[in-house]
């Protein structure tokens, strides 16, 4: 191990898996290049962080709720260059 640098200690993770689904994600874990454990960590992190995100609540005072409602009912300012973008045909279609 270079000089500087800490073994980090890593924890198991055991799971009963058909199969067919070991399969499914060796496949995909191949195609992107990374070994299983890697992909299914990755996999599982996103899914984790999804979840928790989904049940965040944020708390702010009347002032800030009532400017943030204000924001969402006005109508939306014109922006030329949105308009120009949504306009100009994608590479694909010309």
């Amino acid at each position: 191990m270079p000089i500087g640098q800490e073994r980090t200690k890593r924890d198991t993770l055991n799971i009963r898996i058909k199969p067919e689904l070991r399969g499914l994600i060796d496949r995909a874990a191949e195609l992107c290049g990374r070994n299983r454990t890697d992909f299914v960590l990755d996999a599982a992190r996103r899914a984790a962080e999804d979840a928790l995100l989904d049940r965040t609540v944020f708390a702010v005072d009347r002032k800030a709720y009532a400017e943030f409602v204000a924001r969402l009912d006005a109508p939306p300012r014109t922006n030329p260059r949105l308009r120009r973008s949504l306009q100009t045909p994608a590479p694909w279609e010309k």
